[in-house]
């Protein structure tokens, strides 16, 4: 467990990507001492050194690929944590496989911690986030007391909830799932105002001064084209339809999720955005 003498925690990174190192960053900046280890240079040389953490947080890739979702690089990770220590893993990761991470490792606590952060303002969102989530994968006592321990060590944020680990991960696909079809959307809607002849920039002025629409996502021309690209959004999307084809399967539902992958897939071909990420989820013949 974490440490609960007067000194502060100290506190592992795993993956040192743009959510691995802000975290790591932030948590520096605080005044917790850390240790960082990833792959690359210089911190490949601390991976003995996460067995000491009192937590450790992973930001690892969880690559969806032709042959499926692929969680095997956390589950290595967890392994690099000590024995009665906290692992947080803040890599996306399919609802319900929290809970075969702690089945593996029942001599660590096992927590998913959803991250909310966008690239380009990572430093930011990782300093003030919106909620602090986390989601134990056992409903016992030394959990609960692990999680509230965790929540006074995060930066402060407007919402604060402990729950399932399955209801963690589901939050976070809710997410990445909300922002793909406000892309597709608007995209259709940039597309049907070309033909109709009207001015997207008029329509999007009007979209921006909605109250109950997000402004997020409403510049169809985004980056380097078209679609719901980067490092999220093509892989996420894919094992979201996957999970909801395996778990509930009503042909409806599997059908409209079909087509707004298909329609993001031709966003991305039709602009050349992100192909390389295309081409990782779904295969080179895509």
């Amino acid at each position: 467990m974490a440490s609960t003498s007067g000194t502060k925690s100290l506190i592992g990174f795993i993956g040192q990507g743009y959510v691995g190192k802000n975290y790591a960053d932030d948590f520096e900046q605080r005044g917790f001492p850390t240790v960082r280890y990833a792959l690359e240079e210089p911190y490949r040389e601390n991976k003995e050194k996460i067995a000491a953490c009192d937590i450790v947080f992973i930001a690892v890739p969880t690559p969806t690929t032709p042959e499926g979702f692929d969680d095997s690089i956390v589950r290595e990770a967890i392994g690099l944590a000590g024995a009665g220590k906290i692992a947080i893993v803040k890599s996306t990761i399919v609802p319900g496989t929290t809970k075969s991470f702690q089945d593996q490792y029942p001599d660590r606590v096992v927590f998913y911690s959803p991250e909310f952060l966008s690239e380009a303002t990572a430093a930011h969102d990782a300093a003030h986030p919106f909620s602090n989530i986390l989601g134990s994968a056992t409903d016992d006592a030394a959990h609960w007391a692990a999680a509230e321990q965790v929540h006074t060590l995060l930066p402060p944020a407007p919402f604060k909830l402990t729950c399932d680990s399955t209801e963690a991960e589901l939050i976070k696909y809710a997410h990445n799932a909300n922002g793909f079809v406000q892309v597709v959307l608007w995209n259709m809607f940039y597309d049907l105002a070309a033909r109709s002849g009207s001015s997207w920039d008029v329509v999007q002025k009007a979209l921006r001064a909605d109250p109950y629409l997000s402004h997020t996502y409403l510049s169809p021309v985004h980056k380097t084209g078209r679609g719901a690209g980067g490092h999220c959004f093509i892989k996420d999307f894919a094992a979201l339809r996957g999970l909801y084809e395996e778990e509930v399967g009503d042909a409806g539902g599997i059908a409209a999720l079909s087509a707004l992958e298909a329609k993001n897939i031709s966003l991305l071909k039709e602009s050349g955005k992100d192909l390389d990420l295309l081409q990782a989820v779904y295969g080179e013949n895509i």
